[in-house]
This record gives structure tokens, C-alpha cells and sequence, in this order.
């Protein structure tokens, strides 16, 4: 169906891809897998037709569509929900399914429930949505559009644990084939029976799983190291001849011989790093109480909306949870109400000597841009973890010449997974991780995951990871309709309780993100908090008024954020065509680009820090 054809990529004469071939057939579905910056959203481009590439071709059937769903897109505010996906129908497809407008529209219900919207959101203009809810409408008219063959990169970013479900069923009776991007290791583990790893502009082709895949992988890591050893040898035997007999004249012609085996000779490389030795563990927790938090008849409100009530539980010293639900239903406005960043009715008791390590999903906007990243680390780390901070630093992707760059110029993503880092190294004795796997690859939330295992503190995790919460969590809080339910055991028994491999009992949520009243930020990524007086009163019309006001400033800074972007993109576009050509490869053209590739990341993480 599609050929890549010995194709090549390069970047300011920088190769990202080098002579890559391997064919997808029709209903085969890819799992597209390697380290962030490895090129897998550049070959997504690339087959997407947005990118040429330097060499090479993409070869496919003369009537094959695609489908292609990116990590960013700009979006259309003039329609509501059911205009926009309805706007789909009869493009492109060639099954009379777009046809027949009854069918059609069945197919649209399910498919926009399924991803979580309720029924009363579609005639909701989708200017009201937030970027994360817009993703996921994008989502649907791909899946619509019933494309030959879908590129998805990253799509469980803004679908809670339900939604992920749906796709994962969606995917898995798909007629598409499906090549996908995606760090949720479950997900693709149940999606993707083809795994491609992309590493140092190589691919590496695995007919199994990833589970089956990372196996194989270590077997050839290990095999790659003896290779590279072996070769090391060689070249230091044969460096040591020459340097001994280079000014015998009866050995000559031998010196010679092995200066040009050395000059020919292709060096091994060793595309993976080993972080299988790196034993991560927190600094020992402080005692606490016997119990860490205390929840009474807790309620929150919005204005006029109810987000929980009557919540009531404990956790004791020790536990390891998870808060899971739809967005939308509440989880982090609790984590929020613990933190003391928001007003509450009813009671919330921090236990004593409770010290809280707390990692937001703005938690990056708190670290200091003028340090370096290897400086970061070492302000906060403490005893002998200060002599394995490179290696801390390598196993989450700064290593090398990337631990001397000054936190102002990373990415959102970068800033996030340093911001992580940090917290580890922090001694605190109850972890509150508000999604903390989203910026994270494959190995780093392994080695965050057995970081969390051998932690003998309290830990509450927020997130729709199950593979990150298996093994991890041994009870499970579910919000959903206004209220949060306690279930004994890890996420698998909470979802085979609920007789079904997902979260599709769960109440269906209000959507899009609820406005909040700061009543006092913090001011560090690990503090302890004493319990909030309540609120005994809702917000106000003044008050309602006021939050209005701020929620359109923030969309519409929003706006503006997406259309720099695009602006931007545009321009590295252009510089990239202009780059594909030897005779315009100067420094200052190059200069250019680096310059619009980090504005384009810069912007990139305004627009995260907007959303959240």
C-alpha cells in the first residue's frame, strides 16, 4: 500500500533519518517507537506529504488516502461540534458509509461519545472547547473520514483512561491501517502487533509487540556492545602497530596495509543507552502520621456548578493511589483543594509532619530559567545521589552537552521532565503527581515507576496511565457524576470490577476545563500545607463576572499563541526547502533556522502553560 523507499532527512545538515526502507500493507497497525527528538514525527510528516524528503521516495497506490492527526494543529471557531465533524462526510472515502447520511450520523454519535462528549455538547460552538476537548474533535472527523491509512501522533495526550479504551476498540476493528506515535506503552501494546523503532536515523523492524519488542531490543543492545567492544580491541591492536613500527622501513608495507583497514573501516555505534543499572530511589521520607489526609463531606463548587460533593475518605501512611475518572470530574480540583490553591466546603487534615512534594502540569513555569539544567539538579540533590546526576540526567534524555543548556531555551516537554527530576531529589513524605508521564518516553517512566515502588512515603497519582499505575497503586479513587468512590486493589482488579477492560461505566462528565479562583498559589514544587478554611458562601455575580473575563483573555492569548505557531512553522518550512539545496547550506541560513525552531518551542510551551 505505501513504500518507503530508501529515504533520507536532513535538518541544517543534520541527517534524522538515513536510508530508511520498509512497506505497510493495508490493516497493519504500527507502533512507531523511539526517543523523543529520534524523527518520528518527521517521518509522520514526511508520509503525510507535508515534508519532502532530501533523498529517497515515498511511494504508494495512486488512490490511497490519509489521515493524519499531529500533536498541534490549528482549529475552526465559526462551527459548533456537530457542524465541524459532520463536515467529513463524503471526503475521500470509499465505502458508501459517507453516503448514506442515517448511517453516517450513527457512526458520528458513537464515535464523538465514545471519545467523551455528551449528547447536549453538540450544538456547542467549538470555540468553547479547550485545546485538549479540540484534539479530540479533530480525532473524530479522522476517524470519520475512514481513511486508507491513519498517522497518529500522540493521540492518548488528551484522552483520559475511558476515551483511551474507545480508541484502543475503535483501532483494533479498524479497516484503516494504522501507524501510530505514542508513549502510553498499554495503549499500543493492545493496538499495534508491528513495532518500528527509530533510533540515530535507523530503523529497526519487529514483527511483535512492544512488550515482546523491548526483549528483543535488549538482546540486540547486548549484542551491539559485544560487537563494539570487540571492534575497540581491533582498532587499539592496530593503532599500537602502526605507532610501533611506523618508522621501520621493513615494516612499511604492514603499516600502510593497516592505516587504510582503519581508514575503511566502518565504526560501530551503540544506538541505545543502558539505563537497566540505574537505580533511582527518593531521599528516605520523613515520618508522618498515621494518616496523611483526612477528607470529611467535602464539596466543591463553580458558580452554579457542582464539581464533587459529600467526598469522604482516608489515607494512611504508606499508600500508594490513584485518582482516575473523565476529565472534567474533578481530580485535580481535589489535588488542588489539598494544595490550598483553592476554597472548599467541609474538612481536609493534612496529617502531621506531613511535607508534601507536588508536581503540577504547569510545574515547569516554577524552575529557574537562568540555571542549567545539570545546576538544577544539583541545588536540590543531597549525600550520594550528588554523584549520579548525569546518570539521572541521561535516563530522562538530558545527557550529554544537553545537561550545560540554561532552562530558558528548552521545550515545554524538556522544562516538564526536569521539573520531574527535581521533585525526585526532594525529601518529602507524601508525592501528589498530577499526570506526571505525559512529557515522559518509555525508559524514563520506567525508571520514575520503580523510583515510585521503593519510595516509602504516601503517593497520590493522577493519571490515565494504566501501565505507569500497574504494580504501582494499590487502591483506586473513581470520580465520576459528582462523586469519588474508593476501590481496593491496583487499576486492572478496579477494571475487571468494573467487568469490562476499561473505565466505560464511569458517568459521562461536563466537558472542557473548569474555570478556577486561585485563593493562594504556591510558591515551591515541594511544601507542607495546613488545612483551607472553608467557604461558606459560592462565588458572586461580581466574582462569576471577573472569572468570565479571564477565561476569554486566556483563549484568546490562546489564539494568538496558535497563530504565532503556525506563522512560525511556516517559516521553518520555508527554511527547510531552502536547506535541501547544497549551494544555500550557509551558517547564516542555519542560523535562521535554529532561531525559528526555538521561538517555535518557546511559543509551543506558552501555548501548554495557556491550556493547563
Amino acid at each position: 500500500m505505501l513504500t518507503i523507499d530508501h529515504v533520507s532527512m536532513e535538518f541544517s545538515s543534520r541527517p534524522v533519518l538515513d536510508d530508511i526502507t520498509f512497506l505497510i500493507n493495508r490493516k497493519e497497525r504500527i507502533a512507531l517507537v523511539g526517543k523523543n527528538g529520534a524523527g518520528k514525527t518527521t517521518l509522520l510528516r514526511l508520509i503525510a506529504g507535508e515534508y519532502q524528503p532530501t533523498s529517497g521516495r515515498i511511494a504508494k497506490d495512486s488512490d490511497m488516502t490519509i489521515g493524519y492527526l499531529p500533536q498541534v494543529m490549528l482549529f475552526q471557531d465559526d462551527k459548533t461540534l456537530r457542524e465541524e465533524v459532520m463536515s467529513v462526510r463524503g471526503k475521500g472515502a470509499k465505502d458508501d458509509i459517507q453516503t448514506d447520511e442515517a448511517r453516517f450520523i450513527a457512526e458520528m454519535d458513537r464515535t464523538i461519545i465514545g471519545l467523551g462528549f455528551e449528547r447536549k455538547d453538540f450544538e456547542r460552538p467549538c470555540s468553547e472547547f479547550s485545546g485538549g476537548w479540540r484534539m479530540r474533535i479533530e480525532l473524530a472527523k479522522i476517524l470519520l473520514s475512514h481513511p486508507d491509512l491513519l498517522l497518529l501522533d500522540e493521540p492518548t495526550n488528551h484522552l483520559d483512561i475511558e476515551s483511551i479504551q474507545w480508541l484502543e476498540d475503535f483501532l483494533k476493528t479498524s479497516p484503516s491501517a494504522v501507524l501510530m506515535v505514542s508513549h502510553d506503552r498499554a495503549f499500543i501494546d493492545n493496538t499495534c502487533p508491528r513495532t518500528i523503532e527509530l533510533t540515530l536515523g535507523r530503523i529497526y523492524d519487529y514483527n511483535v509487540n512492544y512488550s515482546r519488542f523491548v526483549e528483543l531490543r535488549k538482546e540486540r543492545h547486548e549484542q551491539q556492545v559485544r560487537a563494539y567492544q570487540n571492534q575497540q580491541k581491533m582498532i587499539q591492536d592496530t593503532e599500537d602497530f602502526i605507532e610501533r613500527f611506523r618508522y621501520k622501513a621493513t615494516k612499511a608495507v604492514q603499516v600502510q596495509s593497516r592505516i587504510k583497514q582503519l581508514e575503511k573501516l566502518e565504526r560501530l555505534e551503540v544506538d541505545l543507552e543502558d539505563t537497566s543499572r540505574l537505580n533511582l530511589r527518593f531521599p528516605p521520607a520523613p515520618r508522618s502520621g498515621d494518616f496523611p489526609l483526612i477528607v470529611e463531606d467535602l464539596r466543591k463548587d463553580f458558580g452554579e456548578h457542582n464539581v464533587f460533593h459529600d467526598v469522604t475518605f482516608t489515607i494512611r501512611r504508606g499508600e500508594k493511589v490513584a485518582f482516575v475518572g473523565k476529565n472534567g470530574e474533578g481530580k485535580s480540583t481535589l489535588v488542588k483543594c489539598i494544595m490550598g490553591q483553592l476554597d472548599y466546603m467541609g474538612t481536609l487534615k493534612i496529617g502531621h509532619n506531613v511535607k508534601i512534594g507536588y508536581f503540577a502540569q504547569n510545574q515547569a513555569a516554577l524552575l529557574d530559567e537562568n540555571l542549567t539544567v545539570f545546576d538544577t539538579i544539583d541545588y536540590v540533590a543531597v549525600g550520594d545521589i550528588r554523584t549520579k546526576i548525569r546518570d539521572i540526567l541521561g535516563a530522562f534524555m538530558f545527557g550529554g552537552e544537553a545537561s550545560e543548556k540554561k532552562v530558558k531555551v528548552l521545550s515545554g516537554g524538556e522544562r516538564s521532565r526536569l521539573a520531574m527530576i527535581r521533585l525526585l531529589l526532594e525529601p518529602c513524605n507524601l508525592l501528589i503527581l498530577d499526570e506526571p508521564t505525559n512529557h515522559l518516553d518509555m525508559q524514563s517512566k520506567d525508571v520514575l515507576k520503580a523510583a515510585l515502588q521503593d519510595f516509602n512515603g504516601t503517593v497520590i497519582c493522577v493519571s490515565h496511565d494504566r501501565d505507569f499505575l500497574n504494580g504501582l497503586v494499590e487502591k483506586v479513587y473513581e470520580f465520576g457524576g459528582g462523586r469519588v468512590k474508593e476501590h481496593l486493589g491496583g487499576i486492572y482488579d478496579f477494571l475487571r470490577a468494573k467487568k469490562i477492560d476499561s473505565l466505560q461505566d464511569l458517568e459521562r462528565s461536563k466537558n472542557g476545563p473548569i474555570p478556577t479562583v486561585n485563593r493562594r498559589s504556591t510558591d515551591s514544587q515541594s511544601q507542607c500545607n495546613a488545612p483551607v478554611e472553608p467557604s461558606n458562601a459560592k462565588l458572586d455575580y461580581a466574582a462569576q463576572k471577573a472569572a468570565a473575563a479571564e477565561r476569554r483573555k486566556k483563549e484568546k492569548q490562546i489564539a494568538e499563541t496558535e497563530e504565532a505557531i503556525a506563522a512560525l512553522e511556516a517559516q521553518q518550512a520555508e527554511i527547510e526547502q531552502l536547506l535541501s539545496l547544497p549551494e544555500n547550506q550557509t551558517q547564516e541560513n542555519f542560523q535562521r533556522y535554529e532561531s525559528v525552531k526555538h521561538q517555535i518551542e518557546q511559543k509551543m510551551y506558552e501555548w501548554e502553560i495557556l491550556n493547563d
